[in-house]
């Protein structure tokens, strides 16, 4: 009887490393079907599960009130399982380079509570060559065991979109790898059990590795070129939206826009690329130039905030701005990578301290991160300037006087508005005598 056999007959269980916007939503979804224990080394996080709360709100509040996931940051209960998923963040450093502390740090933890006949599968994205190089001697070390004969491992990159309620985990297809025929088999199966859309074998670890680096490095370069031509496009004083909607009435267009590019994946993956192409001698030109022009445009949109600032008239220093969404996408909570940061910081070096509203946005995470506690939109008044920098619904729902009554009284003329994500009416604004830019 194979090991995806005994999991599908409740003999076994799934354990799943790492309970953050990828590691709960699998958790929750295998548990409709099978054992699952969920966990992750911050009991604090695995208390909030408990209470029956979803603080990143991917599932909701009663998906997990109803799932039957052990949460526990207990890493002896891991010996329960003999089908492991990890799933942990994998960042990068201030240089630029990979960040492995918590997919080793998860290694060790497996390891010490690996048991023979186990499976191990790694979901965090890396470079081609981590799981079975750097990982796997992990796992022996800490275990005793050796791998491929004791316990085997595969690679299946996490494809799930924060915020997204359209494409989910059960509907986007899934890569699958394995170390051999054998494991390849098993992990397919288990992962059959809630990826609707069905999955897809690759023939090497190294093939899955390398397929999630590439899959958000080209949308990275697809988002810098729109990026760069908006730069460009400034100078020229063309807007850029006109250009890219005329662009799109061809069959073949991308439907790519310029803007900020932040997050967990986008914004990291191409360093892992960059990375590991470097350490073999070969450096890295397109995707590096990518990364280097995303990695600019908050910068690029606070020269514009304050340029904007200066034909309103306004004293720069004593300006009010607001900045409408801190998260790196809309409807989203997730802070992590945000770019918006940048545009903060880059405004403070000029004097000024602006003044950050979200509603998805937790409070408490912005207050530790940024320093700066949110406001309510309710409260906003005597504006300068607003930047609507995220496109969360909350802000697109916004009537034309309900920014209006956002801004300090007076004239239009010195009322500054930056729609880094274009949801306003531009044409409206324009018409009443705003000072508007848009990315």
């Amino acid at each position: 009887m194979s090991l995806s056999d005994k999991i599908i007959a409740h003999d076994e269980a799934i354990s799943v490393v790492g309970l953050g916007y990828v590691g709960m939503p699998i958790a929750v979804a295998f548990a409709r079907k099978v054992r699952v224990i969920g966990f992750d080394i911050n009991p604090d996080k695995v208390n909030i599960y408990i209470s029956g709360k979803d603080p990143i709100q991917e599932v909701g509040d009663k998906a997990i009130q109803e799932s039957t996931v052990e949460f526990t940051s207990e890493e002896a209960k891991l010996q329960e399982a003999r089908f492991h998923i990890i799933a942990v963040p994998t960042p990068v450093n201030l240089d630029k380079t990979p960040d492995l502390t918590p997919v080793e740090g998860a290694s060790r933890i497996v390891g010490r509570n690996l048991k023979k006949g186990s499976i191990v599968v790694y979901e965090s994205t890396v470079y081609p060559g981590v799981t079975e190089n750097i990982c796997v001697p992990i796992l022996e070390k800490e275990s005793g065991l050796v791998c491929g004969i004791d316990f085997k491992v595969g690679y299946s990159p996490e494809r799930i979109n924060p915020g997204d309620k359209v494409h989910r985990l059960e509907n986007i297809r899934k890569i699958v790898s394995g170390m051999d025929k054998e494991s390849l088999e098993n992990i397919s199966r288990v992962y059959e059990l809630i990826i609707e859309a069905g999955v897809v074998p690759v023939s090497s670890i190294k093939v899955a590795e390398a397929a999630k680096v590439v899959e958000n490095s080209q949308r990275d370069i697809n988002i810098a070129f729109m990026n760069e031509l908006a730069m460009v496009f400034d100078r020229m004083d063309i807007d850029t939206k006109e250009v890219v909607e005329a662009m799109q009435s061809k069959w073949n267009a991308l439907g790519f826009y310029p803007g900020l590019v932040g997050g967990h994946c986008i914004g990291v993956d191409p360093y892992y690329f960059i990375y590991e192409a470097e350490r073999l001698g070969y450096h890295s030109q397109i995707v590096l130039a990518g990364r280097k022009i995303n990695d600019g445009m908050g910068n690029f949109v606070a020269e514009n905030i304050i340029k904007r600032l200066v034909l309103a008239g306004k004293q720069v220093r004593e300006a009010k701005v607001v900045i409408l969404g801190v998260t790196f996408k809309e409807n989203c909570p997730d802070i992590r990578n945000s770019k918006v940061e940048d545009i903060i910081i880059k405004l403070q070096e000029y004097g000024i301290t602006p003044i950050v509203s979200d509603p998805v946005a937790d409070a408490k995470e912005v207050s530790e991160k940024y320093n700066t506690s949110l406001i309510p939109l309710k409260d906003i008044t005597d504006a300068d300037c607003l930047v609507f920098a995220v496109a969360h619904d909350a802000f697109k729902a916004l009537s034309f006087a309900e920014i209006n009554e956002f801004f300090i009284k007076g004239n239009n003329a010195q009322k500054v508005i930056i729609d880094v994500k274009s949801i306003l009416d531009k044409e409206e604004f324009v018409e009443k005598g705003y000072q508007f830019w848009r990315l």
